[in-house]
């Protein structure tokens, strides 16, 4: 049996440094650091230590936290 893992997508930080975060579509919170997304994933019920879902992040990896350069 094959359980449905949701959709995750970290955007791209703010000009303040944050990544806004979503489960299948829905907006869950603003990170401001990796334990902030763990945190959101522990609070929708999906952190399970031996089945993490799979992450899309975009504008960088789990170590980017920094706001993007902004073009003048």
């Amino acid at each position: 049996m094959s359980e449905e893992r949701p959709r995750v997508v970290v955007y791209p930080t703010d000009d303040q440094g944050g990544r806004q975060v979503r489960i299948d579509g829905v907006v869950i919170g603003m990170a401001r650091g990796l334990p902030d997304v763990v945190e959101f994933l522990r609070r929708a019920g999906w952190l399970d230590a031996d089945r993490w879902p799979p992450i899309e992040w975009r504008g960088g990896g789990p170590e980017v936290w920094t706001p993007e350069p902004r073009a003048d």
